[in-house]
This record gives C-alpha cells, sequence and structure tokens, in this order.
C-alpha cells in the first residue's frame, strides 16, 4: 500500500484507529482533501493530487504541505491546529505511533464546534455588529504584521479571470450565461488594461502582503475571538495578494448571503486601522477584486456542477454558479459608471 484512497479512507474509518476513542467518526471530502471529524479532534489527509495550481503528488510533499499548513494558521488562529501525524499500515490502517509503514500524513485539529462557523451563524442572523468589529480588527492585525511583498502573487488575476471561460461549454447546456461569461472577460480585462498603473504603485506602497487567501465565511469561526482558519498553504502566490483582495473575498461573500449591511461595516471597521483604500481608483480596485472573487465561486460551482452524483446536486450547484455569474457581473456594471 503506498498511498490513501477514498477505499482506503474508508476503512480508516470502519476500523477506529485514532490515537484516541472516537464513538462519533464524520467524513467530509473536499477536492483536495479528506477530513475527518472525531469526537475531540479532527484529522485532515490530503489527496495524491497534481494540477496546474497545486502538487501533492508525493508523500514527501503532502508532508510538507501539512506542516506548512500548520505554520501558516498558527498565524490566525489559537488551540485549534495541533501537529502531523503519520499515516500508517501493518495489518490495517491507523493513524499516530506504532510499528508500520507510513502511507501519508495528517494535519491534527482540535475539534470546534461547527455550529460557529460564520456561514452557519448568517443563516441564522447570529452575526452582531460587535463580531464584525472584533473580525475586522483581527484581520487588520494580521495584516499589519504580514510579510510584505515586492511582487503581487496575484499578477496574473487577468489570466484566472479568464479561466472561467474553461467552463462555458458546459455552463451553456445548463445555464444561459454565455452572454455573461462574454462580457465580464471583456470588462476584466478593459479594467486591467486602465489600471495597470494603479497595480504597480499598490505594491510598492506594500499592500502586498503575505495574507490568508481564502477568507470567506466558511473559513472563520466566530468564537470570542474570532479564529480564520483553513488559509492557502499550497500555493503562495494565491495567498501572497493584495490586502483589498483578501478582503474583497469576504466582503463579496457577505453580499452573496445578502448582508451588504454587514460587508459596509468590515470595511469601515478595517479601514480606520489600515488605510488600505483611500482614494477613488482603490474603491474601485475594491470593486474589481469582488468581481474576481465571484468569478472564482462560479467557476468552483460549475466543478462540482460536473461532478454532481445527482440531479438535486447538480441544481444546487448550478444554481449556486448563476449566483455568483450574476453579482459578478453587477460588481463589473459598477466599475462603468
Amino acid at each position: 500500500m503506498k498511498k490513501m484512497t477514498k477505499e482506503n479512507i474508508d476503512k480508516l474509518i470502519g476500523s477506529g484507529n485514532f490515537p484516541e476513542v472516537a464513538n462519533s467518526i464524520e467524513l467530509i471530502e473536499t477536492h483536495i482533501s479528506w477530513v475527518i471529524v472525531c469526537d475531540d479532534f479532527v484529522y485532515k489527509i490530503k489527496k495524491n493530487l497534481h494540477y496546474s495550481f497545486l502538487d501533492f503528488s508525493t508523500l514527501k510533499k503532502r508532508k510538507f504541505y501539512c506542516e506548512r499548513e500548520i505554520e501558516l494558521n498558527k498565524r490566525l488562529t489559537t488551540g485549534i491546529y495541533i501537529d502531523v501525524q503519520p499515516v500508517k499500515y501493518k495489518a490495517d490502517i491507523f493513524i499516530g505511533e506504532g510499528e508500520g509503514k507510513i502511507i501519508d500524513y495528517a494535519v491534527k485539529m482540535h475539534r470546534v464546534d461547527r455550529e460557529k462557523q460564520m456561514d452557519k451563524l448568517l443563516l441564522r442572523d447570529k452575526v452582531s455588529v460587535t463580531d464584525i468589529k472584533n473580525l475586522a480588527e483581527k484581520i487588520n492585525s494580521f495584516h499589519k504584521q504580514a510579510k510584505i511583498i515586492e511582487s503581487d502573487g496575484s499578477k496574473n488575476i487577468g489570466e484566472l479571470f479568464n479561466d472561467l471561460l474553461s467552463q462555458e461549454d458546459f455552463l451553456k447546456n445548463h445555464l444561459l450565461c454565455s452572454r455573461l461569461i462574454e462580457d465580464a472577460l471583456e470588462a476584466s480585462g478593459q479594467f486591467l488594461k486602465n489600471n495597470k498603473m494603479l497595480l504597480e504603485e499598490r505594491i510598492a506602497k506594500g499592500y502586498v502582503r503575505d495574507c490568508h487567501g481564502d477568507l470567506h465565511s466558511r473559513n472563520i469561526f466566530l468564537l470570542p475571538d474570532p479564529q480564520p482558519f483553513d488559509c492557502i498553504e499550497f500555493n503562495d502566490a494565491l495567498r501572497q495578494i493584495d490586502v483589498l483582495n483578501e478582503i474583497a473575498f469576504l466582503c463579496m461573500d457577505l453580499d452573496a448571503f445578502g448582508r451588504k449591511d454587514l460587508a459596509d461595516l468590515f470595511v469601515g471597521y478595517y479601514s480606520t486601522l489600515l488605510p488600505a483604500m483611500q482614494s477613488g481608483e482603490d474603491k474601485m480596485l475594491f470593486i474589481y477584486y469582488k468581481a474576481y472573487r465571484a468569478n472564482i465561486r462560479a467557476k468552483v460551482n460549475s466543478l462540482r456542477a460536473k461532478d454532481a452524483a445527482n440531479e438535486t446536486e447538480l441544481k444546487k450547484a448550478l444554481d449556486e454558479v448563476y449566483k455568483y455569474l450574476l453579482l459578478m457581473n453587477g460588481y463589473l456594471l459598477a466599475l462603468r459608471k
């Protein structure tokens, strides 16, 4: 046995071979990892994958990125990330110490109440002004201390934006959206062409930093001290971005929940502490970054639609695609005013 597969994950869950007693075990599967939620701890195992933006194709690399995940996420969290545990095989698959061949590695974390995730709280209208203020202060303090990057990791943002075109053939068979995509790509290209100097100036002013990279409500626990977790560890370029690009993701997400009021509150609090959006051009850039983030969410949900196991999952993913396409184009229209 050389690596973990879904079949092996099922065997591990079935045997319950964890470092501590696990009476309740739940598997959460994403495109790039398996997350095993036990009574008190969570184990995250990276899939053996190699994409243009991610390489988990060897045991050595998966170990490296497990260690990197803990190192980077400890910048914003307290008491969640613990260590890296070996996944071994002898007679059975197990996690932890003991005699056996190492076939993979797992990030071990303390289990946190998932009902405290910001996306779940938003659905129950349980996110307060105080929560937003505390979160803005936490992210602002993090950004102030984050390493300044002298080149923008998202300099190929135009290419990333245009990659939505790769989903057009699939989406046009399910949604009437080809015109939406084509108009968005044209508007994006024109905006970047007109604001090339602005992007360079922001690098020179130190606004590009080693950020979180994936800051949205599902990746935030709203505890007494907000805990943004699960930052991007697998690709520095996607994490080393303009701070406006970072907060645009969260604000776009709040807009998608129908909470523009909370998005505006967040930006207001954040800006009083770190004036990263001072000019009219900066504000337009922020709107562009929100369009870019909506673009990415549309693409991710299109990929989910392609992998849907049934019609219900397909419809749910396509509804999300259309929601984010409309949101993206709304932002781009605002740039033309």
